[in-house]
């Protein structure tokens, strides 16, 4: 009686039926692990994006914390001061060059006069580059 079942139990194990239910069942456990793995894998390398960002954003705080006590500051108006209001510090002199008069030392206008409204763009950066010491 004992060999009768240790025989049907023999050939339970044995046969296709088990076989093929323990490939379907190590399939379907193997798909799952893979799955759980990838999944795992992608927050990992959003964590790793986002720890990122992190930095990035905290970098950028930094330098607009920078920008921003800099705009406070008083080196800060008095550059916009002079730059955009045109306003001097007390006992500053301004100097204010004319472009409507050309003329020498002695006040006499030179023998050729080119206005430079007149010139080409294209021949004014030339003129900038190759001809410094000829105005």
């Amino acid at each position: 009686m004992v060999e009768e079942k240790n025989e049907k139990w023999r050939q339970i194990f044995y046969s296709r039926w088990f076989l093929l239910g323990m490939i379907f069942l190590s399939i379907i456990l193997t798909s799952s692990y893979i799955r759980a793995y990838y999944q795992e894998y992608l927050v990992k390398q959003e964590i790793k994006n986002l720890q990122q960002e992190v930095r990035n954003l905290e970098a950028k705080k930094i330098e607009t914390m920078e920008i921003f006590k800099y705009v406070q500051s008083d080196s800060f108006v008095e550059e916009k001061a002079r730059t955009e209001l045109n306003l001097l510090k007390s006992g500053e002199k301004m100097a204010l060059i004319s472009n409507s008069s050309v003329g020498n030392i002695n006040g006499q206008m030179p023998d050729k006069v080119v206005k430079w409204s007149s010139i080409e763009n294209p021949i004014k950066w030339l003129k900038f580059f190759f001809f410094k010491n000829n105005n």
